[in-house]
């Protein structure tokens, strides 16, 4: 971080050196703030977290909330108490969180969903064999619930093509799944 010294005509105020609580020294910049008092908190917090990663970042978070508001804060009589309940904070907002998350995973099921029988993997493997348009119309009929009609009309065909398919194709499934050789074996 810079620091730029007033120039002619420059109104602002310096905020008056602060003393660390921790430390008692006296300081004279956020960046001198932080050195003093960032340890003292990280202590604190680990103490009241167990976490030293989380202690981390909760102070660290405490202290990029209190730099934008640091010519107000200095002005106070205990800066590191704010950052201290800041870092507090946002600690409880952590928990919360990750109460809320437990609850939600409590009361969350996995659907599981078992595989396909072996007579599902058998009609799969015997309508892979049909050609394309019986093996449509079948889907389209038994599956997707359509009319003849509808599926002529979703084709452009007639109704007469679309019986033909599914005659031809009910036919070679009738095979295909009687067939001992389609039908898979524990050897």
């Amino acid at each position: 971080m810079t620091v730029s010294m007033p120039g002619p005509g420059d109104t602002r105020e310096e905020p008056p050196p602060t003393v660390a609580e921790d430390t008692g020294s006296v300081v004279d910049s956020f960046e001198e703030f932080y050195a003093a008092t960032f340890q003292p908190l990280l202590l604190q917090l680990y103490a009241y977290t167990a976490d030293i990663d989380h202690a981390h970042d909760a102070v660290q978070e405490a202290f990029s909330r209190a730099w934008p508001r640091w010519n107000k804060l200095v002005h106070y009589d205990h800066p590191a108490a704010w950052i201290r309940t800041v870092a507090m904070n946002v600690t409880r907002s952590r928990w919360r969180r990750l109460r809320a998350a437990r609850a939600h995973a409590r009361f969350r099921h996995d659907d599981t969903t078992e595989g396909p029988s072996p007579d599902r993997v058998a009609l799969a493997h015997a309508l892979a064999t049909l050609p394309e348009k019986q093996r449509r119309a079948i889907v389209l009929f038994h599956i997707a619930d359509l009319s003849i009609t509808e599926i002529a009309t979703q084709e452009a065909t007639t109704t007469g093509t679309v019986k033909s398919w599914l005659h031809r194709g009910r036919a070679a499934l009738a095979t295909a799944l009687s067939d001992p050789g389609t039908e898979e074996t524990n050897a």
